[in-house]
């Protein structure tokens, strides 16, 4: 089904992840009366607040107890509801995660737990509030879909896709801060499981999540002047991964970099080397991200630089792709 934005273009640029949240969760709420929110002291930075203003008999706040707002959300989804979830990133996959695998996935439950504060969104509050490890634990549940938009106008969608048209326990990790648009248009219709090819090439593959993908994007553009034609894939969903995109670019490239805001171990490039050894082990791949490391404090911009997540290192790790296939 394809999806249509809801709101206006000029509308999303320079927005943050969660302003876009706050502004779409209020327009599926007067579309679905099931929908609630949860939020555990999140009403303002998650921008929860604009949906209660509308439907203040919908929104609920469990204040700092994000374990018994995951219960209590099993029990609205029994009740035939479609609990929204909103919660800083690092605590829905540490501090609840028994919750969610046990409460949430095990009875397959349709609840969507929606985080505004993954990465270094809040480098600022050190390691204890860096979220980059989610990934990897919610990707080890079973019935649990991860998304991962990379853009405004992907986030508008893809909310759509995973709160009223996907019945399932869903995580979608949205940022704090504001993201570049990749789409010049309207984005294509947002497919849980499916990968976006944003630029052909035959060369290497880069493969990307999040906001990430746009650096891919630039590194891939100015790899032309040296001759290397990359083909750009930006993966919104990490759990189903897209295995016929990941085994498309492994046969006809031979070479694949991942690239993701978030640890080596678990995440992104972890999934994509298991597609490739099931569907294609003769690729190559080189995976870049967070090392297995507690990271420094600092704002998200000077983390990015200091861990690699910038254009020149893609652009050398494609070069030393390309190298291994020689």
């Amino acid at each position: 089904m394809e999806h249509s934005l809801m709101v206006e273009p000029d509308e999303l640029e320079g927005m943050a992840g969660r302003d876009v949240f706050g502004r779409v969760i209020v327009e599926l709420g007067g579309e679905r009366e099931e929908i609630v929110v949860l939020g555990a002291d999140t009403m303002e930075s998650a921008r929860c607040h604009l949906f209660g203003e509308r439907f203040p008999q919908r929104i609920f706040n469990f204040g700092i107890a994000e374990q018994n707002m995951v219960s209590a959300a099993a029990g609205f989804a029994i009740a035939g509801k479609i609990p929204v979830v909103a919660a800083y990133g690092f605590l829905l996959s540490l501090r609840c995660a028994e919750q969610v695998r046990s409460d949430l996935c095990y009875p397959n439950l349709n609840v969507k737990l929606v985080t505004s504060a993954t990465g270094f969104s809040m480098g600022t509050g050190g390691p204890t509030h860096h979220c980059l490890e989610d990934v990897a634990v919610f990707r080890s549940f079973a019935n649990m879909t991860v998304v991962a938009p990379a853009s405004n106008k992907e986030t508008v969608t893809a909310l759509r896709a995973c709160i009223v048209e996907h019945d399932g326990p869903v995580y979608v990790r949205l940022r704090r801060n504001p993201s570049p648009e990749i789409y010049d248009g309207d984005p294509p219709p947002f497919r849980i499981g499916r990968a976006v090819v944003l630029r052909e090439g035959s060369d290497a593959a880069l493969i990307a999540s999040g906001e990430p993908v746009y650096l891919a994007l630039r590194a891939a553009r100015e790899l032309v002047g040296e001759g290397i034609g990359v083909r750009v894939i930006n993966m919104p969903t990490i759990k189903p991964l897209d295995g016929e995109a990941v085994r498309a670019a492994a046969v006809e490239t031979g070479g694949i970099v991942t690239v993701e805001e978030h640890s080596l171990i678990g995440g992104l490039g972890e999934a994509v080397c298991s597609a490739v050894c099931e569907t294609a082990p003769g690729c190559r791949v080189l995976r870049t991200g967070i090392p297995d490391t507690f990271c420094e404090i600092g704002p998200p911009a000077d983390l990015w630089e200091r861990y690699g997540l910038n254009v020149e290192y893609l652009k050398g790790a494609v070069r030393r792709v390309l190298q291994k296939q020689g």
